[in-house]
């Protein structure tokens, strides 16, 4: 959920910036875009497997393109379009940012950190096969499974330091950061958010007031701080408002599959 809300938030700022953080958190024209739907669509992909991970790339693939299908002006960027109606998807050396944002729900059902590894690489490398790419959304699932496993903040941190160097502030980057949608200048810059907060509704603002690709930002900080602090009652249930039947269907499975 932390994904997802962070999306549906962030969804109104992607193409005008809002570089401070008192706003509405659910305005009016917020909508679940493709990362939630990609989110959704790992969570799916999980489930479909029922443990068994050896087929995990088929299904990643068959369920993006399934459920993905139905959502053609959700924002995908050019490629990922092609891919998601292509008759044959094939990887094509992708390091954007999709490749975060959409990865958080293997942290859900890995039992390792090892396996969070696996389970990311797997998801991520059916599109976004870039070292890169792989690398983003390693380092958001590493980060959301520590949370989930009762790390302190610190040793997450501590732990994400040896994918990117956090090297800055919010406050410094706030005035020139722009829209980039490579994980090697959103990922970092999502941890940042994390590391900063003191609680998930301030990572969300802290996400949205840096700018750049706002929704995917604000989608992988609060991956890790839904994991981490949790997401609050009264946040999920305005976001869900947004998802419809079929998309609400896979928030409600996944929470109990991954129980």
């Amino acid at each position: 959920m932390g994904a997802i809300v962070g999306d549906i938030v962030g969804s109104i700022y992607e193409f005008n910036n809002y570089r401070h953080k008192d706003f509405e958190l659910f305005s009016e024209g917020c909508f679940a875009t493709d990362d939630s739907i990609m989110t959704l669509s790992v969570a799916k992909a999980l489930m479909d497997c029922n443990g068994d991970y050896s087929k995990l790339s088929k299904y990643a693939v068959s369920v993006m393109q399934e459920v993905g299908r139905n959502y053609p002006g959700c924002g995908y960027g050019g490629r990922f379009y092609g891919w998601i109606f292509s008759d044959d998807p094939q990887p094509y050396e992708s390091y954007g940012n999709g490749a975060a944002m959409r990865v958080s729900p293997v942290a859900y059902v890995a039992k390792t950190l090892e396996e969070a590894k696996r389970l990311s690489e797997t998801v991520t490398a059916v599109s976004h096969n870039h070292p890169e790419g792989v690398k983003g959304a390693e380092a958001t699932a590493v980060g959301t499974w520590m949370a989930l496993n009762g790390y302190s903040k610190e040793e997450i941190i501590h732990e994400l330091e040896r994918y990117y160097a956090l090297d800055f502030t919010i406050d410094e980057i706030r005035p020139y950061y722009r829209f980039n949608e490579t994980c090697q200048q959103t990922v970092p810059q999502a941890i940042e958010c994390f590391k900063e907060a003191d609680g998930f509704e301030d990572t969300l603002r802290t996400a949205i007031s840096v700018g750049g690709d706002s929704d995917t930002l604000a989608a992988i900080a609060c991956s890790l701080a839904g994991a981490y602090y949790g997401v609050p009652e009264d946040i999920e249930e305005k976001a869900m408002t947004y998802l419809d039947a079929r998309l609400a269907g896979i928030v409600s499975a996944f929470e109990e599959f991954s129980i």
